[in-house]
C-alpha cells in the first residue's frame, strides 16, 4: 500500500505525449506555442517545441520589466505613481486620460509605457535588459517603441525563465519593486487557483498578429510558470483566440480551477 502510494505521488501532472496530442486541439491548426512549468515537480512541459525556442516581439509582456526598471531606476516611485495624459486621443477610450503604474499595467495602456522608457533613457534600458538578459535584449532605434517594433525579441522560453526569477527575487531588482508588481499585475481567481497574467499583441515583420499571455499560477502551495503565444490575421481575431486557448489548456492541464 505505501510502495502504491508514492507510485500515485510520483505520476506527473502532465503527460507529455498524450497531453500534446489534446491540445492541439485546442489551437485548431493555428501556429503557436505553449510553455509550462511545475515549480513543485520541477517539470516542464512544451506544446510545440520547436516554437517555444523561437524568438518574437514581446510588446506588452515587456510591462513586467519596463515596470521593474521604472521603480528600481527611481522613475517611477510607486504603484499610484501618476503621468499625465498627453492629450492625444488614441483607439482604446480607456487609454485617454491620466494613469498610475496600477492601472496602466492592468489597461496595457502603451504610452504610459512609453513616457516611462524615455525617463529611464537609452543607457540605463539598455544596462537593465543586459543585467536580467531579457531575450535579445536589442532595444534598437527608438527607445519608446523597441518592443513593439521588432527590435527586442524573446521566445516562450525564456519567458517562463524570466518569470522564474521574478517570482523567486533573483532579478537584479529589489524585493520591494518586484512585490510592487507582483501586486498589480493583472489577476483573475478561481477556487482553487490564483492566476496572474500580463497579455501582449503585435505584428510581426510580415504583418502577422502575435499574441500573448505570460504569467504564473499560485495552487495548492505550488507554482506554475508558463508562456503562451499564438499568431493570426487580425488584432481581434487572435486577441479572441489567445484568451480563449490559453484558458483552455491551463484548465485542461488543471493548473487553473
Amino acid at each position: 500500500m505505501k510502495t502504491l502510494i508514492l507510485l500515485l505521488i510520483a505520476l506527473p501532472l502532465f503527460a507529455q505525449t498524450d497531453s500534446t496530442k489534446e491540445i492541439s486541439k485546442f489551437f485548431e491548426g493555428r501556429s503557436g506555442t505553449f510553455v509550462l512549468y511545475d515549480k513543485g515537480g520541477e517539470k516542464y512541459f512544451r506544446y510545440n517545441e520547436a516554437r517555444s525556442a523561437e524568438r518574437f516581439l514581446p510588446a506588452s509582456t515587456f510591462k513586467i520589466p519596463n515596470s521593474l526598471i521604472g521603480l528600481e531606476s527611481g522613475v517611477i516611485k510607486d504603484a499610484d505613481f501618476v503621468i499625465k495624459w498627453d492629450s492625444v486621443k488614441r483607439w482604446n477610450d480607456e487609454w485617454n486620460k491620466d494613469h498610475t503604474l496600477k492601472s496602466a499595467i492592468q489597461n496595457s495602456v502603451v504610452w504610459y509605457y512609453q513616457e516611462l522608457a524615455r525617463r529611464v533613457g537609452r543607457e540605463k534600458m539598455q544596462k537593465y535588459l543586459d543585467d536580467i538578459g531579457y531575450g535579445s535584449c536589442v532595444i534598437g532605434e527608438k527607445i519608446d517603441f523597441f518592443w513593439l517594433d521588432n527590435s527586442l525579441k524573446i521566445s516562450a522560453d525564456e519567458e517562463v525563465e524570466f518569470l522564474k526569477r521574478f517570482y523567486d527575487y533573483k532579478l537584479p531588482f529589489s524585493k520591494r519593486s518586484v512585490d510592487i508588481v507582483k501586486e498589480i499585475m493583472n489577476e483573475e481567481i478561481y477556487p482553487a487557483s490564483r492566476l496572474k497574467f500580463k497579455t501582449g499583441s503585435g505584428q510581426k515583420e510580415d504583418g502577422t498578429w502575435l499574441c500573448w499571455l505570460v504569467g504564473y499560477v499560485e495552487k495548492n502551495k505550488n507554482v506554475y510558470f508558463f508562456a503562451f503565444n499564438i499568431e493570426g490575421k487580425s488584432f481581434e481575431e487572435t486577441s479572441s483566440a489567445r484568451n480563449k486557448i490559453s484558458r483552455e489548456v491551463l484548465k485542461f492541464l488543471k493548473v487553473i480551477e
